[in-house]
């Protein structure tokens, strides 16, 4: 099997700001991860915005055209993603609710991908909303990657730009955790070529 294409076209990363809470800290998290993302050569970057998507905590099968409406703007995203990064915070030691509805409104997208993590918030930097979101993923069939980026006292971490006050910690983070979600995204990507998931 011929895998040079496979190992030179970028992978479709798309990264998932998962708070939607009113004078949020996420977007200036972004911003600083997808510049690092923009610097290599083996993504390409889509942001999903949950702040920009407003998904019912009422499941169904036949939602209604205005639901549909909100779908339409993410799940052709994650369908097309060889990979995931979600940018969450910690809330009251767990993820946002806003994260948990794109989750569930969701199955086979998340399938057979891996998943990565930069997580923010007070003491505990968001590692507590990390551990949960690794318990939910292995429902959905996903792989998560090991390292993370985790950003404590968050407020007090990054300048007046929105650059990090000492960046050597998360630039070396940020590597880690891509280089492994690169190698679990090819690795994936090519056994999904040869043999469908059977999830």
């Amino acid at each position: 099997m011929d895998l040079t294409n496979s190992t030179t076209t970028p992978l479709r990363l798309a990264v998932i700001v998962a708070s939607n809470r009113e004078g949020r800290f996420g977007h200036v998290v972004a911003d600083w991860f997808t510049a690092r993302t923009a610097e290599r050569d083996d993504f390409t970057t889509q942001v999903v915005d949950l702040a920009d998507v407003d998904l019912p905590t009422a499941l169904s099968h036949r939602p209604g055209p205005a639901v549909r409406a909100e779908l339409d703007k993410v799940s052709p995203v994650l369908a097309a993603a060889d990979a995931f990064v979600v940018l969450t915070p910690e809330y009251n030691h767990s993820f946002p609710a806003s994260l948990k509805s794109l989750i569930d409104w969701h199955f086979t997208e998340w399938q057979a991908k891996p998943v990565g993590f930069v997580s923010y918030g007070g003491i505990s930097g968001g590692l507590r909303a990390v551990e949960q979101l690794r318990q939910v993923y292995a429902e959905m069939h996903a792989v998560t990657v090991r390292d993370t980026v985790s950003f404590h006292q968050v407020h007090g971490r990054f300048d007046e730009d929105g650059n990090p006050k000492d960046p050597t910690g998360p630039d070396a983070a940020a590597k880690t955790m891509l280089d492994q979600l690169a190698w679990w995204a090819r690795a994936l990507k090519d056994a999904k070529s040869v043999r469908p998931y059977a999830g």
